[in-house]
């Protein structure tokens, strides 16, 4: 299919099984029941929030099952599944066996853009282990500044369904895509996509490091003017090098030094563009300077650059990329500066879930007391401990699984203080923030980057933020 040529479905008296309720299998759910299908959901959860939601379904007259999700509806002609689904589900194994496709809910947006009878707009997509949220924001930004309808829409919290089949239209959409919903998209063919970084995350899910990088690669497929990747990270070059692409796509590559032809990156404290130049061997043109970038930590600047990489592929002017950098505002918990105390800043960047997304926070300060743990999802945090280790004042444990930090500091970071809580209560982090201040000099950072997910003790990263910003305003109180 080729890179803005429209699917058409007859949708009529066709057999749907959405699997999941939730933020994208009750719009995949309303859409196909718009359009003739005859939908079952079927859903693991039967709680009471699950319960309301299958009331409003089953009002329009789709059928829904609780607390049945594993099993195939007899005669399903093709399944719809929520993104976080895995692939070994028994469900899925009697749909293949039974013939029957598999789409992710990017899939069907993507197969029912343009649907509503208006021009489908084009995709810019980015993926990678960490920075997809903040990157795809930067380019909205970035777009809005060139004068463009855009709006920033997939993994990101906003139904890539209401996007393409809402009343609003847009000129260009800023895609983020997880590996989970790469998995289920086999027809996606953006106009550029970007690969930011790869590290082990979700292999639980995915089964191997291989197939994980695989369905990140995805994202390639079809891209008709660039794939953008990450010079200081190989195997995004791969993944551009194995992608069958259209012909005439580049490959587009971002480095924090100075860029060779093709790439983009800095020079003397300037983003600079040596890919969508006239003369790529001997100009650069400049598009915004370090301090425009918020905040300018290293691996934020890369995320400028990749978002300005695909921003310059679709045509956008220099200008548009600095006003819309400039114009840009992180998410919460995103290396975000809570206060001064003492000399000391605080900073929450409870976002950072994983060893790969820690490791990049690490580098953005110079004198550390780090506070870390929480669920690890069968990391290892030996490689993050040695690279982190000449910046560590101190560390503070807490969570489910800090043990396994505790060894590696204890192996490779022996002199450096550790306070181990030994208890996930919410209450721990007025306690782990106490410790940690006691433990900072002037000029240090106290760095909330837990390295590990959130659920053991908070509902999500962002509660854990909250705490942590609601126990430093604590101490600054104490303090004052």
């Amino acid at each position: 299919m080729g890179s803005q040529e429209v699917s058409t479905v007859d949708w009529q008296g066709k057999h749907v099984t959405v699997a999941g309720l939730g933020v994208s299998g009750i719009p995949a759910a309303r859409a196909l029941h718009e359009r003739g299908a005859i939908v079952t959901v079927v859903n693991d959860g039967d709680d009471e929030r699950a319960r309301a939601q299958a009331a409003e379904l089953e009002a329009l007259g789709i059928t829904v099952r609780l607390g049945d999700g594993a099993t195939l509806p007899p005669s399903t002609e093709l399944v719809v599944t929520a993104p976080g689904w895995q692939p070994d589900k028994p469900l899925f194994q009697a749909a293949a066996e039974a013939g029957v496709d598999i789409w992710g809910d990017v899939e069907l947006a993507w197969r029912l853009r343009g649907d509503n009878g208006r021009k489908a707009a084009p995709w810019l997509a980015v993926t990678g282990t960490n920075g997809k949220t903040t990157t795809v924001r930067m380019l909205a930004s970035i777009l809005e500044a060139a004068g463009l309808r855009t709006a920033a829409v997939g993994n990101i919290g906003v139904s890539l369904l209401d996007a393409v089949l809402g009343e609003q239209e847009y000129d260009v959409l800023a895609v983020e895509l997880s590996s989970y919903q790469l998995h289920w998209a086999p027809s996606l063919r953006a106009h550029s996509a970007a690969v930011l970084n790869l590290a082990p995350d979700h292999l639980d899910w995915h089964g191997s490091m291989e197939a994980y990088a695989a369905d990140k690669g995805r994202v390639y497929e079809g891209n008709t003017v660039a794939c953008v990747y990450n010079a200081a990270d190989p195997a995004t070059e791969d993944l551009v090098r194995e992608a069958d692409v259209e012909e005439g796509c580049r490959a587009i590559g971002f480095t924090l030094g100075t860029p060779g032809p093709s790439q983009l990156g800095v020079v003397d404290g300037i983003l600079v563009d040596r890919a969508f130049v006239a003369n790529r061997q001997k100009q650069a043109q400049e598009l915004a300077e370090v301090s425009d970038v918020n905040p300018p930590a290293p691996h934020n600047i890369a995320n400028a650059l990749a978002a300005a990489a695909l921003a310059r592929a679709f045509g956008v002017e220099p200008a548009a990329v600095r006003d819309g950098l400039r114009a840009f505002r992180p998410d919460a918990h995103r290396i975000e500066h809570v206060a001064d105390i003492g000399e000391v800043a605080y900073v929450d960047d409870s976002k950072a879930t994983n060893t790969h997304a820690t490791e990049a926070s690490l580098a953005a300060y110079d004198s550390i007391v780090w506070i870390a743990g929480g669920l690890a999802k069968g990391a290892t945090f030996d490689e993050l401990v040695t690279g982190a280790a000449k910046r560590l004042r101190g560390v503070v444990l807490m969570g489910a699984d800090r043990a396994l930090i505790r060894e590696a500091l204890t192996r490779h970071a022996p002199e450096v203080p550790v306070v181990d809580l030994d208890r996930t209560d919410t209450g721990a982090m007025s306690e782990a923030v106490e410790h940690a201040a006691r433990l900072a000099r002037p000029g240090d950072t106290v760095l909330l980057a837990p390295a590990c997910a959130s659920m053991d003790m908070f509902t999500n990263y962002n509660k854990r933020g909250e705490a942590f910003a609601d126990a430093v305003r604590a101490h600054a109180e104490k303090s004052a």
